[in-house]
């Protein structure tokens, strides 16, 4: 799962519980990340603090790990990221991973007076900072037009040894990937649904591993994470009827903070099949998931993680209900979890029998609970002595 959406409206403590609320649920059912990221404007996406939410959900859950998805570097003087990177590294027991963006809402910059053109160079130089930080013994002096560290080390190192995981954004421009690349990190395709993202996921990982191949760095498909709007129920219909709730609203606000083609649908069904037939997003059934996976497999030539779209698209039951269905349905034909079972299933079901209408199982059974009785009946005094 990648940042809350909360539709405008409803109370920020009861949006914030539900978000908590969620990510206990889905480390029930066994997913293996949540993402949360950082956004200061626009109403819908109320965590401002990442690092702080996903030290309140570590204490809520037992597995899952958690990702800052992700932290808007050029917000922050990279001295106190990393210094906050290293304190929730610490009280998760390396439970975290760390993902670096630029920030996506120009809204927020703005407020910061950043320009927007401006981000992307800024995320570079911040994250150059936070890794030397995190990696090297001696000081780190550094001077840029909006930051300056003079000697700075960390006090402590990072609990998770060499480094905590880290991952940065992508959406459309290489800027991402060239990073990720430079320094080894990993990948979040976090517009892999999109048409324009779609179209470049392979670029996108040959620019990875060119930049790595470049600066002597490895990077490995398994650190690259993809995602999308997800929404799954029993059948089609009945997942197309449980996003009336949302899946406007969210669109919506999407379309004020990037180009969203989708939007161009004229009816309501009409955006639900662009989002589908897109590519990497699914509003649907299982099978239709696993299909849209399968294509995202093909297209990028293998990616780690598939990430679901944290966004309120239906009600809270069938919003828990399709969490707990892609949990059962879905994640584990791409686990490796179902071969065992089916094979053993179908040994069970397909063994030949002698015995016309009955299973060589039963057959079995039956035979050896007569000869139970029939050795039980045996085993007792006559019915004259009795």
């Amino acid at each position: 799962m990648l940042f809350p959406l909360n539709p405008v409206g409803q109370s920020p403590t009861v949006a914030l519980e539900k978000d908590l609320e969620l990510i206990e649920w889905i480390d029930r059912w066994g997913f293996a990340e949540a993402w949360v990221g950082e956004h200061h404007s626009g109403g819908f996406e109320l965590v401002s603090s990442p690092e702080l939410f996903l030290a309140f959900a570590a204490e809520r859950t037992k597995h899952i790990r958690l990702g800052t998805g992700v932290l808007s570097v050029p917000y922050h003087n990279p001295f106190m990221t990393a210094q906050r990177m290293v304190l929730l590294d610490h009280l998760s027991r390396g439970r975290v991973m760390f993902g670096f963006g630029p920030g996506q809402l120009a809204s927020d910059a703005r407020m910061l007076g950043i320009e927007a053109g401006e981000q992307r160079r800024m995320m570079r130089e911040g994250i150059e900072v936070i890794l030397s930080l995190l990696t090297g013994e001696e000081p780190v002096t550094f001077k840029s037009d909006w930051c300056t560290l003079n000697e700075a080390r960390l006090q402590i190192a990072p609990y998770t040894q060499p480094l905590p995981e880290m991952a940065v954004a992508a959406s459309i421009s290489p800027a991402g990937p060239a990073t990720a690349g430079r320094h080894g990190l990993g990948l979040l395709s976090i517009a892999a649904w999109h048409p324009d993202g779609f179209g470049k996921l392979r670029d996108h990982w040959s620019v990875v591993e060119e930049q790595a191949a470049l600066h002597g760095k490895t990077v490995d498909r398994a650190n690259w994470r993809m995602m999308a709007p997800v929404h799954i129920a029993r059948t089609e219909a009945e997942a197309r009827e449980n996003v009336k709730h949302g899946l406007g609203r969210v669109f919506d606000y999407l379309s004020h903070i990037i180009p969203l083609p989708t939007l161009n649908a004229t009816t309501f069904d009409d955006l639900i099949d662009q989002i589908n037939g897109l590519g990497g997003g699914v509003i649907g059934t299982p099978a239709m998931a696993v299909d849209t996976i399968g294509r995202l497999q093909e297209r990028s030539g293998g990616f780690g993680c598939y990430m679901l779209q944290g966004a309120e698209l239906a009600n809270r039951r069938a919003t828990l209900e399709s969490y707990q269905i892609f949990a059962e349905e879905v994640a584990p034909h791409f686990q490796g979890q179902l071969d065992a079972p089916v094979a053993s299933n179908r040994w069970l079901m397909e063994w030949p029998s002698a015995t016309p209408g009955m299973t060589q199982w039963v057959s079995d059974t039956t035979g050896a609970i007569r000869r139970e009785i029939q050795e039980y009946e045996r085993s007792q005094p006559d019915a004259v002595d009795r």
